[in-house]
């Protein structure tokens, strides 16, 4: 007989494992309980039935409301991350550089940067974009939105890059220089990759935050996807249910850049592991 215990806990035994299926079976009850009640609050109140969501059955209310404000979203929220991370890899860099003055103005602006809210960069881009007109006015509340986006996720990435090079072992330094590359060409060519595969899930969880606080625009009258949602809502006169239609959309936008960053990860390691035999 086996006598091995896991690494961290000991293994339940019977009366714990009936204590673990009855806590689970009875969560799962309260829950169920919890959901069928808000439903029931929710009809009694009017708020499931069929005229608060048949307007978005009409192609109109996705025309006129919920398809701009998707497109605004998708545009801020691709430029932003595009930026951040460009942004986000040299302070990355900078922080790393073996030069004091480029240490010390990386991290000023990565720690300034990332200790402000999003919401004031945006409102003070949005005045300062407005008082010097630097943009039109039609793209004013998008390059607000643009600015405080990139720089506060750019700050973030750039201090996980720094993580994920300060992770790698030493030895591949060591490697590099005994190789002759100086130390640029050993960030560009051997650590960079490897940090940036390694801290790939967080830098995909940064991404998502970049989408998701794209939604403050709306504090500056950039049109996004929750702006549009309550625009149709107050012509509907159904904020619960356009404030579903627009969370399921943001959630099915999550998953799909998850998604997407997931096989990219594949991709990035399965080549890795292929290049030594090629």
């Amino acid at each position: 007989m086996s006598t091995q215990a896991t690494v961290l806990y000991d293994a339940p035994g019977p009366r714990a494992r009936a204590a673990y299926r009855t806590i689970a079976i009875v969560s799962v009850v309260a829950g169920l309980a919890l959901a069928a009640l808000v439903l029931l609050i929710l009809g009694r109140n009017g708020q499931l039935a069929a005229e608060k969501w048949t307007p978005f059955l009409k192609s109109t209310t996705w025309t006129t409301y919920l398809l701009p404000g998707l497109v605004g979203t998708i545009v801020s929220a691709v430029l932003s991350i595009m930026l951040a991370m460009a942004l986000g890899l040299v302070l990355g860099v900078g922080r790393l550089s073996e030069s004091r003055a480029v240490r010390a103005v990386s991290g000023t602006i990565v720690e300034v940067f990332r200790a402000i809210p999003v919401l004031i960069l945006m409102i003070f881009a949005y005045q300062l974009f407005s008082m010097y007109q630097l943009f039109p006015s039609t793209y004013l509340a998008l390059a607000a939105v643009v600015f405080g986006l990139t720089f506060y996720n750019g700050s973030v990435i750039a201090e996980i890059i720094r993580s994920g090079v300060r992770s790698l072992p030493s030895g591949q330094r060591e490697a590099a220089a005994s190789l002759g590359l100086r130390p640029g060409q050993a960030m560009r060519l051997i650590l960079l990759p490897q940090a940036i595969t390694a801290m790939l899930p967080a830098i995909v969880a940064q991404m998502v935050i970049a989408l998701k606080d794209s939604a403050l625009g709306y504090l500056i009258g950039y049109i996004e996807v929750v702006r549009s949602g309550i625009q149709s809502a107050s012509y509907y006169r159904n904020y619960l249910a356009a404030l579903v239609v627009v969370a399921i959309i943001m959630i099915v936008i999550n998953y799909a850049l998850t998604w997407f960053a997931g096989r990219l990860e594949q991709r990035m390691r399965t080549g890795r592991k292929a290049a030594p035999a090629s």
